[in-house]
């Protein structure tokens, strides 16, 4: 009888957590979905694939395009859910799905693209300015030769 009892408690909490980390995974999609990351596997597939056609122009189309018909980009979203997993709890995930339902935070995914573009930019404005400053200063203290 007590082994019964232990065996269906295990059971029990077995299928308890289980059911726990599917409910977690169909929320982690939906924030994946909200936000636009869900469909970053396509846009970065198409971008493999364009530069993949650029380098190998031998290839025909119809390979490409069964190539392309072959991948799944639901395994990116696979592959990043157990980040989400790791790092937020499912309370975290039910509070960013509100906020990401919110004005602020719709208008939030939809300027993001904008704002990474324009910082990579401006990243890399500063990273030149960086370099010929170091330059400079390496040529002015004789470290490198002018």
């Amino acid at each position: 009888m007590k082994r019964l009892l232990f065996t269906l408690l295990i059971c029990g909490l077995t299928f308890s957590a289980f059911s726990q980390s599917n409910t977690k995974n169909e929320k982690i999609r939906a924030l994946l979905e909200i936000t636009g990351s869900a469909k970053l596997g396509k846009q970065v597939m198409s971008t493999m694939i364009a530069s993949f056609k650029n380098s190998l122009v031998n290839v025909n189309l119809e390979f490409w395009n069964e190539f392309e018909k072959s991948v799944k980009t639901e395994e990116l979203v696979e592959l990043i859910i157990p980040l989400y997993e790791k790092y937020y709890t499912e309370k975290d995930i039910d509070q960013l799905i509100a906020f990401y339902n919110t004005p602020v935070g719709k208008k939030m995914i939809a300027t993001m693209p904008q704002i990474m573009q324009e910082s990579m930019a401006i990243g890399q404005n500063w990273g030149r300015q960086l370099a010929e400053k170091l330059a400079k200063e390496l040529k002015e203290k004789g470290l490198i030769k002018q």
